[in-house]
């Protein structure tokens, strides 16, 4: 079955991701779905722990696809992105050839079998038949040439090995991308793609991600830690927390037995949700029964 007739619509999307335990709203969904049938590459930005890798995993999981990462971080260059020549193998391939008495030209080290590929490549390479899902992970890590770098692949899905020359998909992938906002990104990667905010979802669809991802849960615990997540995000915390968190607090507390949230039992289990000490301190200050809404 192709991609178009498995996703008619956005609302077809939002039934295929909620059977990949990701409930997906109508306007991640559109974005989503968009991104799979234009095709076009999608920004997601949104707070951290709002489920916008997770939205490409299940995407990749849903198309029965690869999902390709690419980590972002600080310096990241081509090498760690799109390819790398074997430099161990082409100096064994010469002391073979110089062994055998033969001559090496330059042009067969810096072929096929001598290359590396890394995951932009690996992506473009994908021969499908569905297109791979290529998550470019909070590029917001990297810096401005790096996103230079991206705009041919992200315009044309093709890239340019010097050596080899421009290599066009076979199967162009579905591209997303992630930010959490830590910088701003220049307008010309924007250009390029579709682009769709995630916000922290609200508490009955809080309760029901987290029921999903968290079956063993009681409906009662699900509905508490999602309340409590919620208020600790009003309080002044260098890191609010997300429906990540969340998921991760309940696993915590239906590891330790915990049916019921209450004062100690957030005493328990507070690092599951909360990472600095000054955040914790603030909920403490704030009243552990405040937080756990009793």
């Amino acid at each position: 079955m192709s991609v178009a007739d498995a996703l008619p619509n956005p609302e077809a999307l939002v039934t295929a991701l909620a059977a990949q335990d990701y409930l997906a709203d109508p306007g991640l969904a559109t974005a989503l779905f968009c991104a799979v049938r234009l095709p076009q590459p999608l920004l997601l930005e949104g707070e951290a722990g709002v489920g916008k890798t997770q939205a490409a995993k299940a995407l990749a999981s849903m198309l029965n696809t690869p999902l390709i990462r690419l980590q972002c971080f600080e310096g990241i260059d081509a090498s760690e992105a799109l390819y790398e020549w074997n430099y161990p193998r082409q100096l064994l391939g010469i002391r073979l050839a110089e062994a055998q008495g033969a001559d090496i030209s330059e042009a067969s080290l810096f072929s096929r079998e001598y290359l590396i590929e890394r995951p932009l490549l690996q992506a473009l390479e994908h021969g499908g038949p569905n297109p791979a899902v290529l998550l470019i992970d909070e590029i917001d890590r990297a810096d401005e040439e790096f996103e230079a770098f991206l705009f041919e692949m992200l315009a044309e899905a093709t890239v340019t090995v010097p050596e080899l020359g421009t290599l066009v998909a076979k199967v162009p992938p579905v591209v997303i991308l992630t930010s959490n906002r830590t910088r701003d990104l220049h307008d010309a990667l924007k250009r390029r793609c579709l682009y769709h905010w995630i916000d922290y979802p609200d508490l009955e669809h809080a309760t029901r991600i987290v029921q999903l991802r968290v079956p063993a849960a009681s409906a009662e615990l699900a509905a508490q830690v999602a309340g409590a997540v919620q208020r600790l995000r009003s309080l002044d915390v260098q890191k609010p927390p997300g429906v990540a968190e969340a998921i991760d607090w309940v696993h915590a507390a239906s590891l330790l037995g915990i049916k019921a949230l209450d004062a100690q039992a957030v005493e328990e289990t507070l690092g599951s949700v909360l990472k600095y000490r000054e955040d914790q301190d603030e909920a403490r200050t704030a009243g552990l029964s405040w937080v756990a809404g009793v």
